[in-house]
C-alpha cells in the first residue's frame, strides 16, 4: 500500500520540461510558508458528473372514442379493395375465355376452308351438266327458243283493271266521313 500512496503524489510535484516556453517551467522558488496560513496549491480540475438523461414527464392524452366516419371510411376502402380484386379475377377469366375462343375460331376457319373445297369439288358445274345431258332429261336450247329484247324505246306503264280515275273531291270527303262515323258506331 505504501507504494500506491507514493505513486499518488500530485502531478505538479514532478519536474517538467519547458518545451521551448518558460510558461510551463516550475517556479524558481517555493512560496514561503507563513505561520498558520495555508499554502495554496493548485487543485486538479474535477469534472462534474454527467447526469443520466431523463425523459421529461409528458401528459398522455387519454384514448378517445373511434370516429364513426373513420370506421365507415376504412370499411369503404376494404370493400373497394375486395371489388378490385374480384374484377381483376373476372378480367383474367374473361381473357382466358377470349384466348380459347380465338383458338376455336382459327380451328373452325381452317375446317371451313376444307369443307368449301370439298363442296366446290362435289358441285362442279361441268360435271353436273354432263350428268344431266347424259340422262336425256335436259336438252340444250335451240336457236328458235332464244329471244332478244329491244329496250331502246322509252318505258311506260299501263295499269289494267282499275276503277275510273278522278272520282272527285266530294266523293273522297264523303268516304272519309263515312269511315269516321262507322268507327264511332
Amino acid at each position: 500500500m505504501a507504494s500506491a500512496t507514493a505513486r499518488r503524489k500530485s502531478r505538479f510535484d514532478q519536474p517538467r520540461g519547458t518545451y521551448g516556453n518558460l510558461a510551463y517551467a516550475q517556479p524558481a522558488a517555493r512560496p514561503l510558508e507563513q505561520d498558520g496560513a495555508e499554502i495554496l496549491r493548485p487543485q486538479p480540475k474535477v469534472r462534474p458528473r454527467e447526469r443520466a438523461l431523463t425523459r421529461p414527464k409528458v401528459r398522455v392524452r387519454e384514448a378517445g372514442e373511434v370516429s364513426p366516419f373513420a370506421v365507415v371510411g376504412f370499411l369503404t376502402v376494404a370493400v373497394f379493395a375486395v371489388l378490385l380484386m374480384l374484377s381483376h379475377v373476372r378480367l383474367t377469366m374473361v381473357s382466358d375465355e377470349v384466348v380459347s375462343l380465338r383458338d376455336q375460331l382459327s380451328d373452325l376457319q381452317s375446317e371451313e376452308a376444307k369443307l368449301m373445297a370439298e363442296y366446290e369439288l362435289t358441285f362442279d358445274p361441268s360435271a353436273i351438266e354432263e350428268r344431266v345431258l347424259s340422262d336425256g332429261s335436259m336438252v340444250k336450247p335451240t336457236a328458235d327458243q332464244i329471244y332478244t329484247l329491244d329496250l331502246s324505246e322509252d318505258d311506260n306503264v299501263v295499269h289494267y283493271d282499275q276503277d275510273a280515275q278522278g272520282t272527285g273531291f266530294l266523293d273522297a270527303v264523303g268516304e272519309i266521313v263515312d269511315n269516321a262515323l262507322s268507327y264511332f258506331r
